[in-house]
């Protein structure tokens, strides 16, 4: 799929804690930039006034899989109608740090949530907010960050106080990748494997490779833009 340069672009990074995808954002942002590009970078849940309040809740309170599940579709539905839908119609491109990919691994995967009640909520969430009234709004492009549980176990194990999700066994984290794993099986084209199980170097130029063979990236350097 390509795309003008005149449209927008919606961009989403996914996988597990400790995958290493927010190391890269900022660095395809500028990336992006240097092309012409304007970037508007966000994340889930979050974004908003509104959705960053839910996320705290999210993050530090305890509650059931329904109820996370309900404040993360409502965290996107504030964001996608605050925030991403009018980025996306004044074409900018649109950087998101998890979207709905990571309520269907988390909440899904990881807690057990019944799949077609997500579905159920994505569908309620995501129709009616581009201009095509019965579009799905969903990322252009998803960059999985994909890597073993177990070495995501030991690179947060010297990260910050963990939240609630951080602080999951590794067992809760195996079905997550599990989750992220079945997502991407079942929409490939949307959906872009990053090994980050190996350098930031080689990371980054997974991102960059993915991004110039759709042909909406001129080829980027290591770093370019600043710090990856």
């Amino acid at each position: 799929m390509t795309i003008a340069h005149s449209a927008g672009l919606f961009l989403s990074f996914e996988g597990i804690d400790g995958a290493g995808k927010s190391s890269h954002i900022e660095t395809l942002a500028q990336a992006f930039r240097a092309q012409g590009r304007t970037v508007t970078l966000t994340r889930e849940p979050g974004g908003t006034p509104l959705a960053e309040k839910l996320r705290a809740l999210m993050l530090h309170d305890a509650m059931d899989p329904l109820t996370e599940a309900l404040i993360a579709f409502a965290a996107r539905r504030d964001h996608l109608v605050q925030v991403i839908e009018p980025a996306l119609a004044r074409g900018d491109v649109v950087l998101c740090d998890r979207f709905t990919d990571a309520t269907f691994a988390y909440q899904g995967a990881g807690r057990g949530f019944d799949l077609d009640k997500l579905a159920t909520l994505e569908h309620m969430v995501q129709r009616g907010t581009a201009p095509q009234p019965g579009l799905l709004r969903e990322p252009h492009l998803t960059l999985w960050f994909d890597l073993p549980a177990e070495v995501a176990a030991v690179r947060l194990a010297s990260a910050r106080v963990p939240d609630r999700f951080e602080s999951e066994p590794g067992s809760f984290f195996a079905r997550v990748a599990a989750g992220y794993a079945a997502r991407a099986a079942a929409a490939p084209q949307r959906f872009a494997r990053i090994d980050s199980d190996t350098s930031l170097q080689q990371v980054w130029q997974q991102v960059a490779d993915a991004l110039v063979a759709r042909g909406w990236l001129a080829a980027a350097p290591y770093g370019q833009g600043g710090a990856a």
